[in-house]
């Protein structure tokens, strides 16, 4: 007795094969045992961001201490020459800036 293609799935022995070899090949591609380990090691992980993490805070520090107004000198101030009148400057000035510009 022949079957037609479309009868030769009504059986169960040809499920079953199919299922069997699908089976093994997921096996066969499956992984190897882990290579993590299954907690964390302390020296790979926490103690390096540790590290960093304090010297960056060292380092902040730093920059704060450095840029606090009180530990820089007083600027000094630069007395102006006054003026008579506001808008009038004095003789020669713009002989001064040329000998100041040119050297």
């Amino acid at each position: 007795m022949t079957e037609s293609p479309a009868g030769r799935w009504t059986r169960a022995e040809d499920y079953l094969g199919a299922f069997a070899r699908k089976r093994t090949y997921r096996r066969s591609m499956q992984r190897g045992p882990r290579t993590e380990p299954e907690s964390p090691r302390l020296m790979l992980s926490t103690v390096p961001f540790l590290a960093l993490f304090g010297l960056l805070a060292v380092l902040s520090v730093a920059i704060m201490v450095t840029a606090f107004p009180g530990s820089q000198p007083e600027p000094q101030v630069v007395q102006l020459a006054q003026h008579q009148e506001l808008g009038v400057a004095r003789k020669g000035w713009f002989q001064e800036a040329e000998k100041d510009f040119h050297q």
